[in-house]
């Protein structure tokens, strides 16, 4: 595996539970809006993480934390992925994946093999603008799709979510989403703020108002629509 950071202790990252957060390079999509772009475009350039030192951390904590997250980039393009789960619940670890969707085989394989406690998906846009606002010319959006069956069936707790940037979604953009993920369990309206490390500069969020007016949209599609990161 190839890690470029840890969050040692999070309460946030894995809902109900005491985590922590590791952080997997690269991703195959170019998300004007990712907050973690240096993962993204320069991952060889970011400070390595050995594998046996985050084993040798989950070791050491596992009598304080409860869950680990894995999340990127996108986790699901690591070979050695599953391996590094199975070990993790060998720890005695509950597991929450973060990934964009694009590896719906990975994604199965890990419910297969019981390795997932969690999956949280992110939503990029409406079908008609994937590709748009994943920053590529075209996507295979099938694999999307096939992600979102698989997850909605899996019988886990599970998240949909939208990192909400003003540029790139709109009211439509949200009914859209709506129809097409009707009837899941979760999906959380995230605040975008500029890290200052992103992709594309010069992005905005929208307010709290704005944001809230998006939730009550939403509602009738969702058994709950969250909103988080918002002032």
């Amino acid at each position: 595996m190839e890690f470029h950071g840890i969050n040692k202790t999070t309460l946030l990252d894995f809902p109900k539970h005491i985590a922590c957060t590791v952080f997997t390079g690269r991703c195959n999509l170019r998300c004007p809006f990712c907050h973690n772009a240096d993962l993204v475009l320069q991952p060889d350039s970011q400070p390595v993480i050995a594998e046996e030192a985050v084993i040798s951390f989950l070791e050491r904590r596992k009598d304080t934390l409860e869950g680990i997250c894995i999340t990127g980039g996108e986790p699901t393009l690591q070979k050695d992925l599953l391996p590094f789960l199975k070990q993790c619940k060998e720890l005695g670890y509950l597991t929450k994946l973060d990934t964009n969707g694009t590896r719906p085989d990975v994604i199965q394989a890990a419910l297969d093999e019981k390795l997932l406690d969690y999956i949280a998906m992110d939503i990029k846009n409406s079908p008609a603008r994937y590709a748009e606002t994943v920053g590529l010319s075209s996507v295979r959006f099938s694999a999307f799709e096939e992600s979102v069956d698989i997850i909605k069936n899996s019988g886990l707790p599970y998240e949909f979510r939208t990192t909400v940037v003003k540029e790139f979604h709109t009211k439509e953009d949200f009914l859209a989403i709506g129809e097409w993920l009707k009837g899941s369990k979760c999906y959380a309206l995230q605040a975008f703020k500029d890290s200052g490390n992103l992709i594309q500069p010069g992005l905005s969020g929208y307010t709290r108002d704005e944001l809230t007016a998006f939730r009550e949209l939403l509602l009738p599609y969702f058994d709950e629509v969250l909103l988080r990161g918002i002032d």
